[in-house]
């Protein structure tokens, strides 16, 4: 958990006129498809809106196609979408592309973007996952929460989206939710907690669908209890466009603006509802003062009237960023990088000609440029010889075709690998596979491509495969069969020349997997519940989410969450733990050291796992922390990260919040979730119990209370020596009664004609219990061993160097 940093909302600054009605009203829903509502002789602006997570989507004119128009009415950069930023692991990078959006938008007379979109890749089904960071909550959570802090810092509101639980696209306007507690606090909400604390974004975008049966444009719970009175949310909550059923009753659950507008219709709807009594005129108020609040932030900004950067200067950080993307997920014998005199280099694959560099839906971009691999490829080559076949088609608009020449193109494109040193094989998924709007059906690439990797590696082994696509794609069995995999995903605007910049090895590739790509789609955990049936969609694998999930069967993958190769090899060393501020959180220091031969950045990933019988189910690691850092060859430095003791907590339904249990805890790091290389074990007290004991809990529920189990451990003694000898012996002393006995409420086994306790004894031990708990306190703190895996004891604690937090870049 973060803390929570909120402070208390600014003072509403209403005009000196009081508003009428009418006018309150008409605030409260868009002025038209991209712009909220202006009330000019009280000073209330309107506010300009854009679409814009990875690049402006400027509003079309009234009249020119509007919100279904998903053409942008002027250039902007496209930089790569989430799916790839999210591979970065770089919350800076994230930083400074959302200031860069934002200098894009100052320039447009936009105020809010309408990003970042955080929602937790649940399913590699989902078409919108392109738009989305990860399958982790922390992970998406650092990484969006750079993004809202770029925006916001440079003047430009952010929207954060989609509250909540917007994992699919399949009846994505109507579907319900259905989850538990646990898994909404642990996993769904997480990311949104986290930025809303701690990043104080200006708004919050309410999605489609409903959560447990209650659509989310009107629910109270997620919107006004959750959100404002738990998290202390003081901006605005617009709706997505087209969300909201019931404008009243959204009005009065929490949601401030209705988007778009509706030209009157829903602001008649607000007013009757206030003349009627059906609406406290009150929380109107209350939305009004929140609207005029954000609309007069909006118009002010940072005061800045020209970009501080050229159209070049935000294509070359496009650039930057698309490099820290691309995933290298296999390189066999070294075959990248390649050489630039290395001969002659095939170039296989349509995608390479015309590359598909962002997703389709609102989201899209016209970009400034554009920067094709083939060309950036034949740019980079010098001395290399570098040829072009298609080897299957595109149709119009970069949809995948099934052409009649596919065996001509086939052949062609064997002919040239046959003839060549090295084949590039450009594969990836087209638009019609995955957008926003729709799931997708499967996750193999389409099969043309796949009989052309099949025919192009029989003809020439020495083939690498770099993939465009905005969701996993199966990969298995043919990632086997090729010795380099390249995970390109979708890169931007100048993701050509990044991919060439990486190929070439003028950059050693550095990101990481930010989700799981699986053996097979139906080894993912909510294969079997989405997306769901008749309006409802079960969320059965509750917490098990991506590679909680996964790690949880012990169930193969392709290539793991948080996997990424590097062109050189790095070492760990000196793991050591150290418990700070009385236990409240432990800085976990590491060493790395690059090992190889050439510049390269890794990313050291903190992991917790336990503690050793945890009364709930949990997965084996969860990630806790993240840095990344630069070395040349043979340097070394040391790491530091801390983590909460916050953090390692679970929502707990019965107690209504958030617990730290206590035992023992594994602190690992490593470069994947499944190439952990240090480990240490960190004993925490825990939290204690929040819970009334009643008679209705269980015999073993009752003996881990650190309160109620001692008194009902005194009350057997008694009990059993009131009766003597007739008493037998203990039934706790018997390993199989005691667990068969431990699921019984203590009222239950109180009734038994052979328990030392009966029920007058019960509801003795309750009040007891009560009173003993109301002065029990526990102060945190931790004990802390650390092992290498290979044995040994615990060695002396301390932390050296300078402190990074998660994502950040740690110095030395």
């Amino acid at each position: 958990m973060t803390t929570d940093q909120t402070s208390p909302p600014p003072a509403a600054d209403l005009p000196a006129d009081p508003l009428t009605l009418a006018e309150k009203a008409s605030l409260t829903s868009g002025g038209g498809d991209f712009v909220t509502s202006a009330v000019d002789r009280a000073g209330v602006p309107a506010v300009t809106l854009s679409d814009g997570p990875h690049g402006l989507r400027l509003p079309k004119e009234a009249g020119d196609g509007g919100q279904l128009d998903l053409h942008s009415a002027a250039p902007a950069t496209c930089y790569p979408p989430a799916v790839a930023l999210g591979s970065s692991w770089d919350p800076e990078l994230a930083r400074r592309v959302a200031g860069a959006l934002a200098d894009e938008a100052t320039a447009h007379g936009v105020r809010v973007l309408l990003g970042p979109g955080i929602n937790i890749k649940r399913s590699p089904l989902c078409g919108r996952n392109f738009e989305y960071f990860s399958e982790d909550p922390l992970l998406t959570a650092e990484l969006g929460g750079a993004m809202v802090r770029g925006l916001q810092e440079s003047g430009v509101g952010a929207a954060l989206k989609h509250y909540a639980a917007n994992n699919q696209e399949t009846d994505r306007m109507r579907v319900s939710a259905d989850i538990d507690e646990r898994p909404l606090r642990e996993i769904y909400l997480r990311a949104f907690e986290r930025i809303v604390r701690r990043d104080r974004p200006w708004s919050v975008m309410s999605s489609y669908n409903a959560v447990n049966g209650v659509t989310l444009s009107e629910n109270t719970r997620l919107l006004t209890d959750i959100l404002r009175t738990e998290w202390g949310f003081d901006g605005i909550v617009m709706s997505d466009w087209g969300a909201v059923r019931d404008r009243v009753a959204a009005l009065r659950a929490g949601l401030d603006l209705q988007m778009p507008g509706t030209q009157g219709r829903t602001d008649a709807q607000v007013a009757a509802a206030v003349r009627d009594g059906s609406l406290d005129e009150a929380v109107l108020d209350t939305a009004v003062e929140r609207l005029v609040r954000f609309a007069r932030r909006a118009a002010t900004g940072d005061g800045r009237s020209e970009p501080r950067m050229t159209v070049d200067d935000h294509h070359r950080l496009a650039g930057e960023a698309a490099e820290r993307c691309v995933v290298l997920l296999r390189n066999e014998d070294g075959l990248l990088p390649l050489s630039p005199d290395a001969g002659s280099v095939a170039v296989i694959g349509e995608l390479a000609r015309t590359p598909r560099y962002q997703g389709a839906g609102s989201s899209q971009v016209t970009p400034t440029r554009l920067d094709v691999p083939l060309d950036a490829l034949r740019d980079r080559a010098e001395g290399a010889l570098v040829a072009f076949a298609p080897g299957y088609a595109l149709a119009v608009g970069g949809t995948v075709g099934a052409p009649a020449d596919e065996n001509a193109l086939t052949e062609e494109a064997v002919r040239l690998a046959a003839g060549s040193d090295t084949v590039l094989l450009f594969l990836g998924l087209s638009s019609q596979d995955e957008s926003e709007g729709f799931d997708r059906d499967h996750i193999d690439l389409p099969e043309d491509q796949l009989r052309l990797l099949e025919a192009v590696v029989a003809a020439n082994p020495r083939t690498a495969v770099v993939l465009s696509n905005g969701g996993a794609v199966r990969t298995d069995p043919w990632h086997r069969t090729v010795p380099a995999l390249v995970e390109g995903w979708l890169l931007g605007q100048a993701g050509g020349g990044a991919l060439a910049r990486v190929l070439f090895g003028d950059v050693s590739p550095s990101g990481r997997l930010a989700e799981t790509l699986p053996l097979r789609l139906e080894h993912s955990p909510s294969h079997l519940s989405f997306p769901g049936e008749e309006g409802h969609v079960r969320y059965g694998e509750g917490v098990f989410v991506g590679y909680r999930g996964y790690d949880a069967a012990d169930r193969e993958v392709a290539f793991p969450f948080g996997h990424g190769l590097s062109y050189t090899t790095f070492a760990y060393s000196g793991l050591r733990v150290t418990a700070e501020n009385d236990g409240s959180r432990f800085a976990v220091a590491v060493t790395v050291t690059n090992t190889g031969s050439r510049t390269g950045r890794e990313t050291v990933q903190i992991y917790s796992g336990g503690p050793a019988g945890s009364s709930v189910a949990r997965a084996p690691r969860e990630l806790r922390a993240f840095t990344s850092v630069t070395l040349a060859p043979g340097e070394s430095r040391e790491l530091v990260v801390h983590v909460s003791r916050d953090d390692l907590a679970y929502y707990s339904e019965r107690e209504g919040g958030w617990r730290v249990e206590g035992g023992d805890y594994v602190i690992a790091a490593g470069a994947s979730s499944r190439d952990l290389r240090l480990s240490a074990e960190v004993t925490v007290a825990g939290d204690p119990s929040r819970l009334a004991l009643t008679g209705r809990d269980s015999l073993a529920e009752w003996l881990e209370h650190p309160a109620g189990g001692p008194l009902l451990m005194k009350a057997f003694a008694e009990g059993r020596a009131a009766a003597g000898a007739e008493a037998g012996p203990s039934a706790l002393d018997n390993p199989v009664l005691r667990r068969f006995l431990a699921g019984m409420p203590l009222e239950v086994i109180a009734d038994f004609p052979q328990s030392p306790v009966g029920p007058e004894g019960v509801a003795a031990l309750v009040t007891a219990a009560s009173a003993a708990s109301s002065g029990t306190s526990s102060t945190p703190g931790a004990d802390v061993a650390v092992s290498d895996g290979a044995g040994g004891g615990a060695v002396p604690l301390g932390v050296r160097g300078t402190g990074a937090g998660a994502g950040a870049e740690a110095e030395g």
